[in-house]
């Protein structure tokens, strides 16, 4: 992966990578991941654009000092980090964790975006049940560490017959989600357990909207990424991915992704 820069914000470190030159894009990554997981997408689109990928707190080499309790918290960290680098306005790509992000920037802070994506995330909010695993999940890594909590999830990021065809690129994953310090994990599930339904967002924007998900995708279905349309909204259904598809399938990713950015040139 190409070097990372180190920044202070809010009396805490994010660390990001920069590659490429143009109009910017942000590359947000998913829960327990790190900049390491677009590591496959950045060389391809850094010919066209400025790329910034960021490691969300607590996440990566970022630190986890003063971490942001919400998802409100991140995206005002990713606020901070474009104002750092002079940014007025960027397309914004999140994954997962990273998609809830960059729901809850284009809410408040629309003026600064061209458009953005949400890549394997939805608009809902954690159901009634997903907040009770959230808590059980946060007791298991008080109690037993961050490694117990990767070996379960990161398998689960991947479509089935990935496991087997993209190993190792899942031993990878473990790897970059085995460096998450515990507080950045616990405040993580913490922001996801609390976050608000997000679809009126979607429905009321006039900014373009791609909207990524994996047919196996295990984590969240393509019904719940493909919760509005319109005429500025994309869906493209990554037929071969699950929830990880920067790794699974990356040359597809990728097409989706330049075939958006042309329209909010």
């Amino acid at each position: 992966m190409m070097n990372k820069k180190t920044m202070t914000l809010a009396n805490s470190t994010m660390a990001f990578i920069e590659e490429g030159k143009g109009q910017p894009i942000v590359l947000l990554h998913g829960f327990c991941g790190s900049a390491a997981y677009w590591e496959k997408t950045v060389p391809e689109l850094s010919k066209q654009y400025r790329v910034i990928v960021p490691d969300l707190p607590g996440h990566g080499a970022s630190s986890a000092d003063n971490l942001p309790q919400t998802i409100e918290g991140m995206a005002e960290n990713v606020k901070l980090l474009l104002d750092e680098l002079e940014i007025e306005n960027a397309v914004i790509f999140g994954h997962s964790l990273g998609g809830y992000v960059a729901l809850a920037f284009a809410e408040k802070n629309s003026d600064r975006l061209s458009g953005f994506s949400l890549v394997h995330s939805t608009a809902f909010p954690d159901a009634e049940e997903a907040k009770k695993g959230r808590d059980a999940t946060i007791e298991k890594v008080k109690n037993h560490g961050v490694h117990v909590l990767i070996d379960v999830l990161v398998p689960r990021l991947f479509a089935k017959e990935k496991l087997i065809t993209n190993a190792k690129d899942v031993e990878n994953a473990k790897d970059i989600g085995y460096t998450t310090s515990p507080e950045g994990v616990i405040a993580g599930l913490q922001a996801m357990k609390t976050r608000p339904d997000r679809n009126h967002v979607l429905e009321n924007t006039h900014l373009p909207v791609l909207l990524v998900a994996g047919e196996g995708d295990q984590v969240i279905s393509p019904e719940r990424t493909f919760s509005a349309a319109g005429p500025t909204i994309t869906h493209s259904l990554i037929k071969k991915a699950g929830h990880i598809s920067m790794l699974e399938e990356p040359d597809e990713l990728i097409r989706e992704m330049l075939s958006f950015l042309k329209k909010v040139q």
